[in-house]
């Protein structure tokens, strides 16, 4: 896919960053677009850049031949009492199959991640990703919407309700008892989060640009982690010398990459955040190191 949209100035992505993180509202976000109109930027361009476009991040096809998906619940008693999540396996072969958790960003679950589950399933995994915002109707068809709806859930049980899923999951039916967790900002860091809050849970992770787990958590991690950075998302990469310390200290067997020139959402082929030769290279890397860690013997 070839990636022309314009040129955005750097503060663009760090407003865009702050606002899609809580940090500042809506009409403050507009304002400060506005500001760059007097230098020669229309608004529809930045806009058109800076918020997602879904049309631009199918790469398989939900009718694709290759693969079968459908929606699936699952039990959340410490949670949301209920979940869904989108589940899609390979076509070819009746199972087992080594399996992987997606986790959406902080506004439930968008086209863009239902396709990152396709992307698994056409490479040989059974892929499922739940959708946070069940319990409010589900993701709305706006990022927007979603992100607010995200915001007025109970933090804690929504971590619950993921953890629940990756249970669900390596329980599967058609699971080969080997889960891999991948997830994007939010979801990064609930893969840290899963990765420490049971340590017999995950067999790999690989979180994009998430914060790390509660230091009082750390210890317990033991499963493998290909941690996925932008070098020029300042917000999330300074909590990380701290995480590499406790990583080290526990004996974690893990790899942290970062992309040069890269943003934070480098992998989101919806938005122009989206870095084409980075995000690539990354998921290469992530479906290498899944093919290595969920495999049996």
């Amino acid at each position: 896919m070839t990636d022309n949209r314009p040129e955005i100035p750097q503060e663009a992505f760090d407003w865009y960053d702050d606002y899609a993180h809580g940090g500042m509202d809506r009409r403050t976000f507009m304002k400060k677009l506005t500001g760059l109109v007097a230098l020669g930027y229309s608004m529809s361009v930045l806009t058109g850049a800076l918020l997602p476009n879904y049309a631009l991040a199918e790469q398989v096809s939900f009718n694709d031949s290759d693969i079968y998906a459908t929606y699936e619940t699952f039990d959340s008693p410490d949670g949301h009492e209920k979940g869904r999540g989108y589940l899609v396996k390979p076509t070819a072969g009746n199972g087992p199959f080594p399996v992987v958790l997606v986790v959406h960003e902080n506004r439930g679950l968008n086209p863009y991640i239902k396709d990152v589950a396709r992307r698994l399933a056409k490479a040989g995994f059974m892929a499922f990703a739940p959708d946070a915002l069940f319990p409010v109707g589900g993701y709305p068809g706006n990022d927007d919407q979603g992100r607010e709806l995200q915001r007025g859930l109970d933090r804690q049980k929504i971590e619950q309700d993921f953890l629940a899923a990756a249970r669900f999951l390596k329980a599967h039916p058609l699971s080969n008892g080997k889960l891999g967790a991948v997830g994007f900002c939010f979801g990064g860091y609930i893969v840290n989060f899963l990765a420490a809050v049971d340590s017999a849970l995950l067999s790999a992770g690989v979180p994009f640009y998430g914060t790390p787990a509660a230091k009082s958590l750390r210890a317990n991690i033991t499963a493998p982690l290909m941690i996925q950075l932008g070098e020029l998302d300042e917000r999330v990469n300074k909590t990380y010398p701290e995480y590499e310390q406790d990583l080290k200290k526990a004996g974690v067997d893990y790899i942290i990459h970062r992309y040069d020139n890269a943003k934070h959402g480098f992998h989101n082929d919806s938005t122009a955040r989206y870095d084409q030769a980075n995000a690539e290279l990354a998921w290469q890397r992530t479906l290498d190191f899944f093919s290595q860690h969920l495999q049996t013997a």
